[in-house]
């Protein structure tokens, strides 16, 4: 056969949400995928997915229902699927009504449909990256004031402060938009920041704690390891690139007799 639609876009892998157990999706390529019922959490993105949301993204894919849940999802491989990913850039939610067809799509894929039909779903998500819902004023203003003062800000007290609102206020609207905190959402944001500074040999732990908004390396290193699973020194460690190969001079450099 001279054209593999394979080669392009197929559906390699399904899989069925049905609770609030929590399931990570792995494998290479492009998972799409439909919340038919409740809120889901999706890790590393702001906000939670609602009911007739889409999935996109490339794995692993944590996800944490917030009540009892249905998704259905399929993972796409391909040319195309790949082509996808790089535009998408991170994992999200997207507005289902911006892709109508792609509930019933999927179903079909998950009873063993063809590789057309994994095209014809891509298709159908191909503006899904596109929308978003908008975030209360209130939330998008505190997480623009967390991202520009995350190192100094002193935490959720000093914040609701600057906003002009009380505290519980802010974590109510906070938590109803985004499904975590605004302190979480803190710490995750000064984890991030310490990761992207472990990933040099320029700065110590009490260094990184300082610029990061910790009070201490020792306060570092505990809240590291609960948020991360490792203590700092270890992520450093598995993070590190490998040590370069050196290269061997071009054939064409060679001499034969």
């Amino acid at each position: 056969m001279i054209f593999e639609p394979e080669m392009y876009c197929s559906c390699a892998q399904t899989e069925e949400l049905d609770g609030t157990d929590a399931r990570t999706l792995g494998g290479s390529g492009l998972w799409v995928g439909v919340l038919s019922r409740g809120d889901c959490l999706l890790e590393g993105c702001e906000q939670p997915g609602h009911s007739g949301d889409v999935l996109l993204g490339a794995a692993p894919l944590e996800l944490t229902p917030q009540s009892d849940c249905h998704l259905l999802a399929a993972r796409l491989t391909g040319y195309c699927a790949d082509a996808y990913l790089l535009r998408l850039g991170a994992a999200r939610w997207a507005d289902g009504a911006s892709c109508p067809g792609a509930a019933e799509l999927l179903a079909q894929l998950h009873g063993g449909g063809s590789a057309p039909m994994a095209y014809a779903l891509l298709c159908a998500v191909g503006k899904a990256d596109e929308t978003a819902r908008p975030l209360p004023p209130l939330v998008a203003e505190a997480l623009e004031a967390i991202r520009q003062n995350y190192m100094a800000l002193y935490g959720v007290e000093e914040l609701s402060e600057q906003l002009g609102v009380t505290k519980s206020h802010l974590v109510r609207a906070f938590k109803q938009a985004l499904g975590v905190p605004p302190g979480k959402y803190l710490t995750n944001v000064r984890i991030e920041a310490v990761k992207t500074l472990l990933l040099t040999d320029e700065y110590n732990l009490e260094m990184i704690a300082g610029l990061t908004g910790f009070s201490g390396a020792n306060y570092l290193c505990r809240v590291f390891k609960r948020e991360v699973g490792l203590s700092p020194a270890a992520w450093r460690a598995a993070a590190a690139p490998p040590p370069a190969v050196p290269k061997l001079p071009p054939r064409s450099a060679e001499m034969f007799v």
